[in-house]
């Protein structure tokens, strides 16, 4: 099974949002259905960013990492965010 790591915007106000999940496409329609309960009021999302990789911790890991500073600062240095 693929795992993906992912980042979203925000169409309403611009804010990012950071996952992870083995069905990328289902995800993005739960974030814009307003089935999940932070992303429910930005609504609508796009996909800004994805990576794939072979196990769920791995992409949890990469998750982990862009959420904080360091991540953060890689996310802008390499104009993702």
């Amino acid at each position: 099974m693929i795992y993906f790591t992912y980042i979203l915007r925000s169409l309403k106000d611009g804010i990012h949002y950071y996952g992870s999940t083995s069905n990328l496409e289902n995800r993005l329609k739960i974030h814009n259905s307003g089935k999940s309960k932070f992303t429910k009021g930005h609504r609508p999302w796009e996909i800004i960013y994805s990576e794939k990789f072979e196990t769920r911790s791995d992409a949890m890991k990469r998750e982990m990492f862009f959420k904080s500073i360091d991540g953060n600062i890689w996310l802008k240095k390499n104009n993702i965010i």
